[in-house]
């Protein structure tokens, strides 16, 4: 009998951490399949400036990440990015093992890419084991929950570079989750980058192995910087590459839309 379990998350934050590129800590409380055992779910963020694999493409203004896929802002300033996506069905890939299972996130954030010391993100994380999909949560969100086909908007707001707040509102149903950090984000914020991202997370300091998540778009997407707003276009494009590319990503005036391929 299949079934579907729909809890929801995720906050992260994060700290750079020795011995790793740049690491952000998201520590999920709880498990990512329910019959799995716990795991250390980790964010990992994005550094051209570290060992990280990437490669730029010499027709556009686009980047290969091992585990980054989207659009990313740079400049200075940045306070607040949002975005609102429609929860996505996974799929299992090509060649999939039945008994694995794939997962990715879906979020928003400032930081991460050319800044190593902090990252405030939010958003929410889909798998698939067999016949049995799943929305991760963290321990602040766990009472909102969501479905395929929700439409979930996903806020971050920096107050100062160590402190911020993350919304997450199900527009579909009319809930609403916050949480705030009022002191330390376990680093200083640069807020050097808006961020809008699909990523392939790590569990036990391995990449998941990455779902067919089919294609997710971030509309009404905006980010703040000294008082104005900005769209996402003109942002750095972002695609994964693990032995061949499996995102295509692309952007217009207030959209970000990422698809596997």
């Amino acid at each position: 009998m299949k079934f579907s379990t729909t809890t929801f998350g995720a906050v992260l934050l994060a700290t750079s951490i020795i011995a790793s590129p740049i690491v952000s800590r998201r520590q999920v409380d709880g498990e990512i399949h329910q019959y799995a055992r716990p795991k250390r779910r980790t964010s990992r963020p994005h550094n051209p400036g570290t060992a990280e694999l990437l490669y730029l493409n010499q027709t556009s203004q686009e980047t290969y990440s091992s585990n980054w896929a989207g659009a990313v802002l740079i400049g200075t300033g940045y306070t607040s990015v949002s975005g609102e996506i429609t929860v996505p069905i996974p799929q299992l890939p090509s060649g999939a093992n039945y008994y694995t299972n794939y997962c990715a996130s879906a979020w928003v954030g400032i930081d991460g890419d050319t800044c190593n010391t902090a990252i405030l993100q939010t958003g929410i994380d889909f798998c698939i084991q067999g016949g049995t999909t799943s929305y991760n949560y963290a321990h602040d969100f766990r009472n909102i929950h969501i479905s395929a086909g929700n439409v979930i908007k996903m806020t971050v707001d920096a107050t100062s570079k160590s402190s911020g707040s993350v919304t997450v509102e199900n527009l579909s149903t009319n809930a609403s989750v916050m949480h705030i950090f009022p002191r330390s984000l376990g680093g200083d914020l640069c807020e050097f980058n808006a961020e809008w991202i699909v990523e392939d997370f790590s569990v036990n300091n391995a990449l998941a192995p990455f779902v067919n998540f089919g294609t997710v778009v971030f509309s009404n997407a905006i980010a703040s910087r000294s008082g104005n707003t900005y769209g996402p276009s003109g942002a750095t494009i972002m695609d994964i590459y693990q032995d061949r590319i499996l995102t295509s990503s692309s952007v217009t005036r207030n959209t970000v839309t990422i698809s596997y391929i």
